[in-house]
């Protein structure tokens, strides 16, 4: 035997290639005509300079974007602190990987918050990045858009306006980042019970205090929550990292960043603990209005962005699970064609393709109540108007709920088609994505329990004036009528006990059927949407 031939033995064939070139080659947009058809039911046709610009955009994102994110997903490129420079002064400077950067800077130059960009290339945009997962730029991202609403709004001082431009425009050719702090250690949810508190000082606005949960630490301005002093009234101020002239010198704006958290997702996002020691800041809106601006703002622009990623995120895996299905054999069999694996990638696809329509419908509305905002005239009623207002709000923390939930179980599930491969960090991205999706689904924006109690508030206080029968009709038009006349039954008689509080019996059974009917109802709307969307297939 020769030293040639003895090198081959053992020698196992088998190899990846062929769902490697299918991965490398994979365009989303381009792959899945379901998104497209979603576009066209709920956007319509839109002009060919923006079906031209969201083509050249995914062909980036599923290209040099999808290179960036993997190699900043590299555990050995996660986020760390350095707190002084070599001359002991404290600059708590934040050191991401170079393609963290890389992206950031690609995406932000996108200037998707600009006014003159159609919202539905924004929509489209942003749908796409969030494939990729959180990336360590999809919060920041979407903070960067809930602070540009805000600032629509509420730009009414020298400083906030040229905070706007930056977001929007870009000064010297950067582009502004922002977060949103409101967590405190006492918790994230009760916003009400905040202590970090605002004083002014010689007509000028300092913060004072800690907030705990600081995602986006990087950001170049924070939304965050204070009392201003004396007040038990929750206030909105704007909070610059770097005063100007000073982010070069790494000289904060008067705060410490005590430490970066060591998260189990979304790795990539540095997220920190704050101590503002007189940071000076600047009021945003009306300062008894902080919180109802905080809520019916910021937190439902990011909460449909926390909702519509895992939808993206939903599909990508799907697909991925479904091509190596396609091309794994065992025992001389292709995968796919085991029963129980084609009915896990049926499960894949129905979930993945109704949280994608439901996204698309759902955006449609959100427009359509801002154009009812900005004075068009939509509705036939004040009643129609504020019913419409309603569906939103509700819609929101439903799709959030329930699309993170669904995405943790999903990405599971797609994990599993690969066996062994799919927990392995250097095969593929799933890893990644689960565990972004179940960062998601357990604290962004509101935990499980936080959405459903405030659901069942506002639930109540709707039925007052938006029958309940009505409520679903006009949610569910085009289902069964059995599931229509199901889900009015049931919502019915779970607002009829009257609270989720209590220990009794009664009350827990209460809360446990709570849960089941939001998801069920939501799953109600998600399919339909689908319906909609295959309409036009």
């Amino acid at each position: 035997m020769s030293l040639a031939d003895s090198n081959t033995l053992g020698e196992n064939p088998y190899n990846f290639e062929e769902y490697l070139a299918w991965r490398e080659s994979f365009n989303i947009y381009e792959d899945v005509p379901f998104i497209k058809q979603a576009m066209l039911r709920y956007a319509g046709d839109l002009s060919s300079d923006i079906q031209r610009d969201i083509t050249q955009f995914a062909k980036r994102v599923s290209t040099e974007f999808e290179a960036l994110s993997e190699a900043a997903g590299n555990h050995a490129n996660a986020p760390y602190m350095v707190h002084f420079d070599g001359h002991n002064n404290r600059i708590d400077r934040i050191v991401r990987p170079a393609e963290t950067l890389a992206l950031e800077k690609a995406v932000w130059e996108e200037a998707v918050f600009a006014e003159e960009v159609d919202p539905w290339a924004r929509f489209m945009k942003i749908y796409l990045l969030t494939t990729l997962g959180e990336s360590g730029i999809n919060c920041a991202h979407c903070c960067t858009g809930g602070l540009n609403l805000l600032l629509e709004r509420f730009a009414d001082t020298p400083e906030l306006k040229r905070i706007h431009q930056h977001l929007t425009e870009g000064i010297d050719g950067e582009y502004g980042i922002a977060a949103q702090f409101l967590s405190e250690i006492q918790g994230g949810s009760d916003v009400a019970a905040n202590c970090v508190e605002a004083v002014e000082e010689n007509g000028q606005w300092r913060i004072y205090g800690n907030k705990f949960f600081c995602s986006a630490a990087h950001a170049d301005y924070a939304v965050i929550t204070a009392k201003p002093q004396g007040s038990d009234q929750v206030a909105l101020f704007v909070v610059p990292s770097w005063l100007p002239g000073d982010k070069a010198k790494e000289k904060r704006n008067s705060f410490t960043i005590n430490k970066i958290k060591s998260k189990l997702g979304t790795r990539e996002l540095p997220t920190g603990e704050i101590q503002y020691n007189g940071s000076i800041a600047y009021p945003i809106g009306p300062l008894d209005r902080g919180l109802a601006n905080i809520v019916g703002i910021v937190l439902s622009h990011s909460r449909f962005i926390s909702g519509l990623g895992p939808g993206a995120q939903m599909l990508r895996v799907t697909e991925e699970a479904k091509q190596y299905a396609r091309q794994r054999t065992v025992f001389g069999v292709t995968i796919k064609d085991y029963g129980l694996v084609a009915a896990q990638l049926n499960k894949l696809d129905r979930y993945s393709l109704r949280t994608t329509a439901a996204s698309f419908k759902l955006q449609s509305e959100i427009l359509k109540k801002e154009r009812f905002d900005h004075g068009e005239k939509l509705f036939d009623s004040e009643t129609q108007a504020r019913q419409h207002a309603f569906h939103v709000r509700m819609l929101i923390m439903l799709h959030k709920m329930v699309a993170t939930t669904d995405a943790a179980m999903i990405s599971e599930l797609a994990m599993s088609i690969f066996g062994g491969h799919g927990l392995m960090e250097d095969f593929s991205s799933h890893p990644r994505l689960f565990r972004d999706a179940t960062t998601l689904a357990g604290a962004w924006e509101g935990p499980k329990n936080l959405l459903l109690t405030r659901l069942y508030m506002d639930f109540q206080a709707g039925r007052d004036w938006y029958p309940v029968a009505e409520f679903v009709g006009n949610l569910l038009q085009g289902a069964p009528q059995d599931t229509v006349s199901e889900m009015t039954t049931r919502l019915e008689a779970l607002l009829d006990h009257g609270t989720l509080m209590g220990t009794d019996e009664k009350t827990l059974q209460v809360c446990e059927q709570w849960e089941a009917f939001c998801f069920d109802f939501t799953h109600a709307y998600q399919d339909q949407a689908r319906v909609e969307v295959e309409s036009l297939l």
